[in-house]
């Protein structure tokens, strides 16, 4: 019999595509998300036609933050699986609306660890994120560095995260690994990250922004090779450590830092129009560059991401232009 698998945030970008990839693979998906404004609610409501589809598809309207609904879907679909995706996400929304942070990604992630306590799974996953790197000068970015300078309200609930997981691992022997996600794009992304600003920005005519003067370096991660990893990490929950730890955490990145010029550029080249350029000094919260160490996930799972800019651009320009009928 096929596993359940509940995905929080399933009607968000990486959710999405991994509830829809899933699903094609006779998986029961229960779908929570609370459908929050932070973007384009139609968007959302859109990947959600999408999974609807689908016979082995459930979809809850809650919020992580209402721990009485999250306990109640535990109890009632007894997940094998928990895929925890949902989060406020956003480094510069951060520092404008903080407590959005610690309601979703705090008080919210702490209610799916108790659920799992008192619901044995097999197997939690939860995102995490390369911004709890911080601006270390040293590359790549390792598993095994300190990442105890968070420079952004955001980044420090991932670390938060990483932290209570390690507890509930170690206290009531949740199996649980952390997937430190590296500026992941493509088709059905969120509008509030670059490309896409980027992108909305060319089609209209209108300037956009680059911060830095484009002195920066992203380590851009396909959302197909995001799926692939976690897909290949579901059905492995970590062995026992020295210390009787179920507990691991892995870099999902491209492995390959591009200069943001460089990206800008591969864009106006798929899209065929040369963008309108204003240059700003850096922002607070943003970091200058990300690097992924993958060698923990080659070792372990024989894989690393590996979709170039020009095609993950090309597929999700391809899908901007039918999607908003450009």
């Amino acid at each position: 019999m096929k596993k359940t698998i509940l995905i929080t945030g399933a009607a968000g970008f990486i959710g999405f595509h991994l509830a829809n990839a899933l699903l094609k693979k006779g998986f029961l998906i229960i779908g929570y998300d609370n459908l929050n404004d932070y973007y384009d609610v139609n968007l959302k409501k859109a990947r959600l036609d999408i999974l609807n589809q689908f016979d082995n598809f459930k979809f809850i309207h809650a919020d992580l933050a209402d721990g009485k609904a999250v306990n109640e879907t535990f109890k009632t679909y007894r997940p094998d699986i928990v895929v925890n995706l949902a989060a406020q996400a956003g480094v510069r929304y951060s520092i404008e609306n903080p407590k959005a942070y610690i309601d979703s990604n705090i008080v919210g992630f702490f209610n799916i660890l108790e659920a799992c306590r008192h619901n044995p799974v097999e197997h939690l996953v939860y995102a995490s994120s390369s911004s709890v790197y911080g601006n270390q000068q040293k590359t790549p970015f390792s598993v095994n560095d300190n990442v105890d300078r968070p420079i952004s309200l955001y980044a420090a609930t991932k670390k938060s995260n990483e932290l209570m997981a390690f507890t509930y691992a170690h206290l009531y022997k949740i199996p649980a690994t952390g997937l430190r996600f590296f500026t992941v794009y493509g088709p059905f992304g969120r509008p509030d990250m670059a490309y896409f600003g980027f992108t909305n920005k060319i089609f209209a005519g209108e300037p956009i922004k680059i911060f830095n003067n484009g002195d920066m370096l992203r380590d851009f991660t396909y959302i197909d090779d995001i799926v692939t990893g976690i897909e290949n990490i579901l059905p492995c929950p970590p062995e026992a450590d020295e210390n009787g730890d179920r507990y691991k955490i892995y870099n999902i990145g491209n492995n390959k830092p591009e200069e943001l010029l460089t990206f800008i550029e591969t864009l106006e080249n798929i899209i065929g129009i040369e963008a309108k350029k204003e240059y700003l000094p850096m922002q607070p919260g943003d970091v200058y560059q990300t690097y992924a160490d993958v060698s923990e996930l080659e070792k372990n799972f024989n894989f690393k991401p590996q979709t170039s800019i020009m095609e993950g651009l090309t597929r999700f320009v391809k899908w901007y232009r039918e999607f908003y009928h450009k």
